[in-house]
């Protein structure tokens, strides 16, 4: 088990900086789909077992899918209304700030912040997130759900590395400082 479980947010964006189009639409994303490709995502899913997804995000994934993918691994959809779990995946009202900080004092593999951007900003404006991990997409949408938000503090980063793929997806990893 890893000493320190990290908080990564491992997410996609349009080159100016959005998440999904208007209306949640992420066709954006289709640009880069590449049979046999997944942009590191099979490799870096197995460094985690707990994911945090707000419910807008999860609401959306479960019209698009009939089994949660991720099912197998501990996740906690953040919503502001009482519901009941399903098997591993349990709905918190509580305060997200308190959940993040009793995940890391647990024993575990990574935690991975799945969206959306309320829950992004969030978790980066009380720095509870370790480590970004941003496929950009070649396109400029224009509009959309922002990925980053206003108001939040400014915040050093360390590069860890940076992946081309010849679809034009480029994928950035950062450290927090």
């Amino acid at each position: 088990m890893n000493s320190i479980r990290k908080t990564i947010v491992y997410i996609a964006t349009s080159l100016d900086g959005f998440i999904a189009k208007p209306n949640d639409d992420l066709s954006f994303l289709n640009v880069v789909q590449k049979e046999g490709e997944d942009y590191g995502y099979g490799a870096f899913i197995k460094t985690i077992d707990t994911v945090i997804i707000g419910r807008k995000t999860y609401d959306w994934i479960m019209t698009q899918v009939s089994d949660f993918p991720h099912a197998n691994k501990t996740t906690f959809v953040i919503t502001r209304s009482e519901r009941s779990s399903i098997g591993n995946t349990h709905f918190y009202s509580g305060d997200l700030n308190v959940l993040i900080k009793s995940l890391k004092e647990k024993d575990g593999k990574n935690i991975f912040i799945d969206g959306g951007a309320e829950i992004v900003n969030a978790l980066l404006m009380v720095n509870l997130v370790d480590e970004l991990i941003i496929s950009v997409i070649p396109v400029l949408l224009g509009n959309g759900v922002s990925l980053f938000k206003d108001g939040r503090p400014e915040q050093g980063m360390e590069f860890v590395s940076v992946k081309t793929f010849d679809t034009g997806l480029v994928q950035l990893h950062y450290r927090f400082k």
